[in-house]
């Protein structure tokens, strides 16, 4: 046994002519053999193999492997076989059987296997994985590759510098460089307790500056933590600090529910702060974006929403932007605003003794147009009660304040600057106005009641409606 263990020990040494510091190639050095070895001459060289338990280490370095078996082939390639142990500076790993190629300096472990990155304190498990060491002339970064769907816990660095919860990452293959980037394809999910994902493929950079996508799949994101919301699209970008998602983007066929907005178009980014989302954004071309809120929806070519510390408190819509109320459900019209700009504000209102999100204000810039009816707020079961009386007004800037008590309602329409409109009372056929942009009605179709038109810059109040 000790001259077994002394010619496989001089083979595997002249396998390497570096030194084998940290980062060169491996020189083995044998620790222990248990109670066998044996040697067998071939064409292309000398194979030796050991039982009972082995330990080799790579002289000069922290590398130390460890199985029940070893088989040396030429020196160039040795298989550890049972209860293998590998470890180095960075990591550690327990599997049923290991390979080291000495040509790549490369590590390959079979079955059960089990990592653990010392630095961050991360693991993978799965049934394969390949180690490429960090060696000089080779590479200058470690390198993993896992297949058969491994389970990553991906630990980042909080700001004191401290291990933050774990993003679990699960794909049918992965490859990680260095202790920031993870790139994983093949039915990707990540997991944690503040947010899940899925898509196609991912890749991940964490850091001070962290950032990442997936891609595929119909990817999808849902953040939790204190501020819900759910991202769709074909692609989702993100970025983070060392612990946190920071923003979100969903790019091509973009879909975004937070809080009370659900908002649609080609692209919608979230900016998140303290895991809620402050800012939301959309636009696009090819798919206009357009939002609900509450019992408004909003249309432009960009949306902007603005949820400080997660509650809703403005949309701003920009260039050939709208503004309309859910439609009635008799006549199927709406209550709208329409301009270059229109402008959303939303209050918390008492309501039934509960906060409920209310529009406080509407208003309009820039070739202003307004449409509403005047309804007249008899009792619903009074055959006298007369219909709405339509209201059409343009100006350069429209504001209507909203009543936040009650059953809520229009309360005041003021227009300012070159005014223009028309009030056509009930009991004539007016068919409805046009779409946003549309001409002011002709005056044939009912007994005009035109607002005043004061001096640029001057206002005018729009009839309220009926009592």
């Amino acid at each position: 046994m000790t001259r077994s263990l002394l010619v496989l020990g001089a083979l595997l040494a002249s396998a390497s002519a570096l030194s084998g510091q940290e980062g060169r190639k491996c020189v083995f050095r044998i620790v222990a053999i248990g109670d066998t070895g044996r040697r067998v001459p071939t064409t292309d060289g000398t194979n030796y193999y050991a039982g009972g338990g082995v330990h080799l280490t790579c002289a000069g370095t922290s590398i130390s492997m460890k199985s029940d078996s070893v088989a040396a082939y030429a020196g160039r390639i040795v298989q550890f076989i049972g209860n293998v142990h590998y470890r180095d500076s960075t990591v550690t790993m327990d599997a049923d059987n290991g390979t080291y190629y000495k040509d790549g300096e490369r590590w390959e472990a079979r079955g059960k296997v089990h990592t653990v990155n010392l630095a961050t304190g991360s693991t993978m498990d799965g049934p394969s994985l390949d180690y490429l060491r960090a060696v000089k002339g080779v590479r200058d970064t470690v390198e993993i590759y896992a297949i058969g769907r491994p389970t990553i816990h991906y630990i980042p660095k909080d700001s004191t510098g401290g291990r933050a919860e774990p993003y679990v990452i699960v794909g049918d293959r992965v490859r990680e460089k260095g202790e920031d980037q993870v790139w994983a394809g093949g039915k990707v999910t990540i997991d944690r307790s503040d947010l899940t994902a899925h898509g196609d493929s991912l890749w991940l950079r964490t850091g001070k500056d962290g950032k990442g996508a997936m891609i595929g799949g119909e990817p999808a994101l849902r953040g939790f933590g204190k501020d819900t919301f759910d991202l769709k699209g074909l692609r989702i970008d993100f970025t983070m600090n060392e612990k946190d998602l920071t923003g979100v983007v969903a790019i091509d066929s973009a879909h975004a529910v937070t809080g009370n907005v659900d908002l649609t178009g080609d692209t919608v980014s979230i900016a998140l702060k303290d895991k809620k989302a402050e800012l939301t954004r959309a636009w696009g071309r090819t798919r206009r974006p357009v939002g609900l809120a509450g019992d408004y929806e909003l249309r432009g070519d960009s949306l902007a929403i603005a949820t400080p510390g997660g509650e809703l408190r403005e949309v701003r819509a920009f260039f050939n932007a709208w503004a309309g109320t859910k439609r009635d459900s008799a006549s199927g019209e709406r209550d709208w605003v329409a301009g270059d700009t229109v402008i959303v504000r939303f209050v918390e209102a008492d309501s039934a003794g509960t906060k409920k999100t209310k529009v406080q204000q509407l208003e309009a810039m820039d070739s202003a147009r307004s449409f509403y009816r005047a309804v007249d707020k008899g009792k619903a079961a009074d055959s006298t009660r007369k219909p709405p009386s339509l209201n059409y007004a343009r100006a350069d800037r429209i504001v209507v304040r909203m009543a936040t008590s009650g059953d809520g309602g229009m309360e005041r329409v003021d227009l300012f600057g070159h005014v223009d409109g028309i009030q056509l009372e009930p009991g004539k056929a007016t068919p409805s106005p046009g779409p946003p942009g549309a001409a002011v009605p002709n005056a044939t179709l009912g007994e005009p009641v035109a607002p005043s038109t004061p001096a640029p810059g001057d206002s005018a109040v729009a009839p309220k409606p009926s009592p």
